[in-house]
């Protein structure tokens, strides 16, 4: 498995990362365990979780397997969380707020049963909390050695950028990474949030890269899905639904993306998570699965690398095709060097 670092700072990390919202939900302890195992045999080195996974249980979870395992094997974990949403019943209980992340991170960290933890994460934007005090909060958890680095997550371009050069300007520890939601489906992050992180140096932390199961194959364009799969037990799951995401344009990229895996003799999911792996300014793409049967196959994407022909496919296959200025071809065109501007 390739390693790169984290945006910009020195920490060597695996270009896959092993995803954890499933664990304590719809995978059990012994499974949950097992993707870890398997993960760091394959080279994995890279964990993510968050404290609201299963309630907090993905994070125990996590936390009995470090404590299992020797340290020669947990030692190689770069290890992630996030904090933000609700976990308390209060007022308090949510929030950036430097209350909430105190108690969140340590929080955490006992469910974790470690001192510190890599790479902690702000879930989201917090439109009531000052910036400033979210900023100086993640800074002295850093300073305090309960943190080695923080970024973002689900944030906004304006948001990141304002995070970034505000934290520049009151000396502050900087942000290493961004973990927004990108796939072959959902490409809008590339006219204002991609840049934006090009341009502070922050890593990219793909979620949902096979756009919530879709990019696997195992929908299909004239049957509604059924059984053992999130849209066959709820068609209306958030923003992969089944009537919300099964456009015209959804089927296209999946029928390219088939194509591809056929002649390539591999997995939908290996194609689809190879072109996110390989898309600029990200560090690691994340994998999320229920079984270990579902990991192995994910794994293996580590090893595909798509030649140019195949890239360019997917890109215009997929392109989210923006329909006006300043993303639309006019604003390409103005902010290219080589014509006179309009």
């Amino acid at each position: 498995m390739e390693i790169r670092t984290l945006g910009r700072s020195g920490c060597a990390v695996s270009t896959l990362c092993l995803g954890t919202m499933t664990f304590g939900a719809e995978s059990s302890e012994e499974v949950s365990h097992a993707q870890l195992d398997r993960f760091v045999a394959a080279g994995g080195t890279f964990v993510d979780t968050a404290d609201v996974y299963a309630g907090g249980e993905s994070e125990r979870i996590i936390g009995r397997w470090f404590a299992d395992r020797p340290a020669d094997i947990t030692d190689r974990v770069v290890l992630a969380t996030k904090g933000r949403f609700r976990m308390a019943p209060e007022p308090n209980g949510l929030g950036l707020s430097a209350r909430h992340l105190t108690r969140a991170l340590d929080d955490s960290l006992r469910r974790l049963g470690l001192d510190s933890v890599d790479l902690y994460q702000a879930h989201s934007w917090d439109p009531v909390t000052p910036l400033e005090e979210t900023l100086r909060t993640l800074d002295g958890f850093v300073r305090a050695g309960k943190i080695r680095y923080y970024g973002f997550s689900n944030f906004t371009g304006w948001q990141l950028t304002k995070a970034v050069h505000l934290a520049r300007a009151l000396g502050l520890a900087a942000p290493v990474t961004l973990q927004p939601q990108y796939s072959l489906l959902v490409r809008e992050i590339e006219w204002e949030i991609a840049p934006a992180a090009a341009d502070a140096g922050l890593g990219l932390l793909p979620w949902s890269p096979l756009g919530g199961g879709w990019l696997s194959g195992k929908y299909r364009r004239d049957q509604r899905p059924q059984g053992a799969t999130r849209l066959g037990e709820d068609p209306g799951r958030g923003m992969e639904a089944w009537d919300r995401r099964g456009i015209d344009r959804t089927w296209a990229v999946i029928d390219a993306v088939q194509r591809i895996a056929e002649t390539r003799g591999v997995s939908m999911a290996e194609v689809a998570l190879a072109w996110v792996t390989a898309r600029p300014g990200v560090t690691a793409t994340i994998l999320g699965a229920r079984t270990v049967e579902q990991l192995e196959v994910n794994l293996k994407a580590a090893e595909l690398h798509l030649d140019e022909a195949e890239t360019a496919t997917l890109d215009a296959v997929s392109d989210p095709q923006p329909p006006d200025y300043p993303y639309g071809a006019l604003g390409v065109d103005q902010r290219s060097r080589e014509i006179n501007p309009r």
